[in-house]
C-alpha cells in the first residue's frame, strides 16, 4: 500500500477550494479516507494548518476541520535529531526540511505528495505533485 506524507499545500487546497488544485488534493484526501492509501501528517503541517485557517473561520470550525483530518490521516513524530538534520541539510525551505526528515525517520513513507516538489530536490524520498502522484497510481491498477 502506498503511505504518503501529505504536505501543508495540498491540505490547504483542498480546505481553501484553491481551484485548479483541489480537485486533486480532494481525490488525494478521498483515497486516504477509503484506506486505498495510508496518508500521514506532521504537527507542523497540522500547526500551520490551523493557523491559515482561523484567519477566516472559527476557533470551533477549524477545530472540527482539523479532527476530520486526523479520522483518516495518521501524525508523523517530529524530534530533536529531526530539527537538527533539517537544521543542517542542503533544504532551502525550513519547514519542508522539517516534513522531508519526519517523513524520511518514520520509514514508512513512500512518497511526499507537494504542489512545491523543487524545494524537496535533495529529498532521498520519491516527491510527486498530487497530479503526478494521482498518475502513477492509475498506471499501477
Amino acid at each position: 500500500m502506498k503511505r504518503i506524507l501529505i504536505d501543508t499545500d495540498v491540505i490547504l487546497d483542498f480546505f481553501f477550494d484553491r481551484k485548479p488544485f483541489s480537485e486533486n488534493s480532494a481525490r488525494i484526501l478521498t483515497l486516504c479516507h477509503t484506506g486505498k492509501i495510508t496518508g500521514y501528517v506532521t504537527s507542523v503541517i497540522i500547526s500551520n494548518t490551523y493557523y491559515l485557517l482561523r484567519k477566516t473561520a472559527s476557533h470551533e470550525k477549524v477545530v472540527n476541520k482539523l479532527k476530520q483530518l486526523l479520522s483518516f490521516t495518521d501524525v508523523l513524530t517530529t524530534d530533536k535529531s529531526i530539527i537538527i538534520n533539517a537544521l543542517n541539510s542542503g533544504f532551502g525551505d525550513f519547514e519542508d526540511a522539517i516534513q522531508n526528515f519526519s517523513a524520511e525517520s518514520s520509514n514508512k513513507i513512500n512518497v511526499i505528495v507537494t504542489r512545491n516538489t523543487k524545494d524537496y530536490k535533495v529529498s532521498s524520498l520519491s516527491v510527486f505533485s498530487p497530479e503526478e502522484f494521482l498518475r502513477t497510481l492509475k498506471n499501477s491498477d
